[in-house]
């Protein structure tokens, strides 16, 4: 076939119509692979009738040439040279058939992989165990949670009020509502307000006379807590950055997505809420195949009406939307791989700390729930899945 075209071919996918497809429905991928698994079979079977077709055309018009060559008879030259055309006209056909079979395939795929992905970008699973882990990374970065610094963090509050108004430094820091108000608050010891913080506590310390020897080691032991969580804060912070961006880029590509779905879904005449309900809210997987391979046989009705609609330019449209799909597994791809590497910027971050004296026992309780969202991400995710997928989606013969 490849002597006769210069076409769009292939499947989205491809790598995983090379292995034998897992044909029991016992999760989406497995729904979404058997519907990519008939539409290969079904193509597979068209282009091998194509095939025979075209090799038997191409053998009735080597025989007619040799028939023609050898023929003395102008009548029966001619009705060969007829049969000769003909069989020319039929081959082209049985091309063209197989252009309009491969877009139809690749459409399908497109389609299925298009519905299928709204359940991958809505990383419910994710973010609901994360809501553990980042929990537990707050009350980590909060030296209120540690064994006697709420009652310490009350008797240096308690100083800054009542010296403020004879050292600026503590009027700077009475300022902050934080350090002010309940001493469950969160406290400033990140950022501009945590160089006025230190140097509170370093006037009280100095305040301290030689027979209040024991709360003056106690406030040293504090301040140095205090540090430490406040290096943990700014590099746990340079973490939670790139977490924010990643949202903020999951939050533009479900926008796409339901952008570039409500196209395909009015091109096939499917209405949103019957998507909704037959596949996003059904539960029974029998029925979400159903609904699949509906889908996919409209996918495939469209490409045919749009051939006989427009002879010249059907294809054109309907490859913008083959390379929307693409652009959309290749950016989801992106952000999964970058959610791989925020993983594990918090694992680094846990074992910069896991052996401090003074933090490394509360750093060493996240590990575990780290990772318990490692094992939900990877469950639920498979980046190197969606980039290979991505990039594999279409051949050019």
């Amino acid at each position: 076939m490849k002597k006769y075209l210069l076409v769009l071919s292939g499947l989205l996918s491809l790598h995983t119509f090379a292995q034998a497809p897992d044909t029991t429905l016992s999760s989406d991928k497995n729904i979404r692979n058997k519907v990519l698994s008939d539409i290969q079979d079904n193509l597979d079977k068209k282009t091998k009738n194509i095939d025979q077709t075209l090799n038997k055309l191409d053998h009735k018009v080597d025989s007619l040439d040799l028939e023609i060559a050898a023929s003395r008879d102008a009548r029966d030259k001619a009705d060969k040279l007829l049969q000769r055309v003909q069989a020319l006209e039929a081959k082209q056909q049985a091309i063209e058939q197989h252009e309009v079979n491969v877009y139809q395939a690749n459409y399908q795929s497109a389609i299925i992989n298009l519905v299928s992905m709204d359940k991958e970008i809505k990383p419910l699973l994710l973010f609901n165990a994360s809501k553990s882990f980042f929990s537990t990374l707050t009350e980590t970065a909060n030296p209120l949670n540690y064994p006697g610094y709420q009652e310490w963090y009350k008797k240096f509050t308690e100083y800054v009020q009542r010296e403020k108004d004879h050292e600026g430094s503590l009027a700077v820091l009475s300022g902050f509502t934080q350090i002010a108000g309940s001493i469950t608050g969160t406290i400033p010891i990140a950022g501009p307000a945590s160089s006025a913080l230190f140097l509170g506590m370093n006037s009280y310390i100095g305040s301290m006379g030689s027979k209040k020897k024991e709360l003056r080691d106690q406030s040293e032991k504090m301040m140095l807590l205090t540090a430490k969580l406040g290096q943990f804060n700014y590099d746990m912070n340079l973490v939670e950055e790139q977490w924010t961006i990643v949202q903020k880029e999951l939050g533009k590509i479900q926008t796409h997505y339901d952008t570039v779905l409500n196209q395909n879904l009015g091109l096939l005449q499917v209405p949103r809420d019957e998507y909704t309900s037959r596949f996003s809210r059904e539960t029974d997987a029998e029925k979400r195949y159903e609904f699949l391979t509906e889908l996919r046989k409209d996918a495939s009705s469209l490409v045919t009406d749009r051939k006989t609609a427009d002879a010249k330019n059907w294809k054109q449209p309907i490859y913008y939307q083959l390379m929307d799909v693409q652009s959309l597994k290749m950016r989801f791809g992106d952000l999964t791989f970058s959610i791989v590497g925020i993983l594990g910027n918090y694992s680094k971050l846990i074992d910069k700390y896991r052996n401090d004296p003074d933090i490394g026992l509360k750093v060493q309780a996240l590990e575990t729930k780290l990772n318990t969202l490692k094992d939900t991400f990877d469950t639920a995710f498979d980046p190197n899945d969606y980039i290979n997928s991505a990039t594999r989606m279409y051949l050019v013969n």
